[in-house]
């Protein structure tokens, strides 16, 4: 009698045993699901975006926090030169680039077959001539030397300003895509000389005048709205875009990038940070 009594009790408890358990299991599957759901809410979207040191870079790092607050970790990959961080950019090792302004992306992409795009437009850097030699472009001698970029869309822009400034005339038909071919008036028989556009500041001290891109002017440490001889104004096309892969552009985090990008905040810091050397385009 006891004996069934025991077996009667040790029955129960592996029955109540068996109960617990599954309650358990059920209990911790409920709790890891709602832990999952929490930790996808919680967790960090990092995105890298290819950037020119300056100012794109600078205005990327106001940026930082405002995507901070969004769950956004915005990682900034600076790059030196106008190539890499397009080739990057196709490559699926950045997300994103701005470094480059519309004529050059277009270009660009169709001398390499990329499939880029731009979901914002941010600024416009004026590009402008420098020189260490003279103070004024009417003291240019003639036969002086000249340096532009040797890019197609930053020469033909090189170009419409020297013609701005009275120094060459060009085909009409050219347009942005002007060359030093176009050139069908040169009264001071300036020596053009194509250059890669980041060296353009250090050899400065070697030719008479140079048409650099502002980044390179601000990096070099040149004031563009004071040391520039002659500058583009505020009404030039070479605006300069957020660029991602077609087919990113409906990506969450990349549409904040470039809400972020045309803020107030970024908005003010461009205007007191270069006091016109770099214009909102927004």
């Amino acid at each position: 009698m006891k004996i069934k009594k025991f077996l009667s009790i040790l029955l129960a408890f592996s029955i109540l045993a068996l109960l617990l358990a599954g309650c358990g299991q059920n209990q911790s599957a409920t709790q890891s699901a709602g832990d999952s759901s929490g930790g996808t809410d919680n967790q960090k979207v990092t995105i890298k975006v290819g950037a020119s040191p300056v100012p794109h870079a600078e205005i990327l790092q106001v940026v930082k926090p405002i995507l901070e607050k969004e769950g956004i970790e915005l990682q900034i990959v600076e790059f030196t030169d106008y190539v890499q961080p397009n080739l990057k950019l196709a490559e699926n090792e950045l997300d994103a680039n701005y470094f480059q302004h519309i004529p050059y992306l277009e270009s660009f992409s169709k001398e390499h077959n990329l499939s880029l795009t731009y979901t914002a437009k941010v600024h416009i850097e004026p590009m402008g001539a420098y020189s260490q030699k003279i103070k004024s472009l009417d003291e240019l001698k003639d036969g002086a030397t000249v340096a532009i970029p040797n890019d197609p869309t930053n020469g033909g822009r090189a170009l419409l300003l020297l013609q701005r400034a009275g120094l060459v005339k060009l085909n009409p038909d050219a347009g942005i895509n002007a060359t030093v071919n176009d050139i069908v008036e040169n009264p001071k028989n300036l020596k053009i000389t194509e250059l890669e556009a980041a060296t353009l500041p250090r050899v400065l001290p070697d030719v008479d005048l140079a048409v650099i891109n502002t980044n390179y002017a601000l990096e070099a440490g040149l004031v563009p709205t004071k040391d520039a001889l002659v500058i583009e104004d505020a009404n030039s096309p070479y605006v300069n875009v957020l660029v991602v892969r077609q087919g990113d552009e409906s990506r969450p985090e990349l549409q904040k990038l470039a809400e972020a990008l045309t803020s107030d905040e970024v908005k003010k810091f461009i205007e007191e940070k270069y006091q016109g050397a770099v214009v909102p385009a927004f």
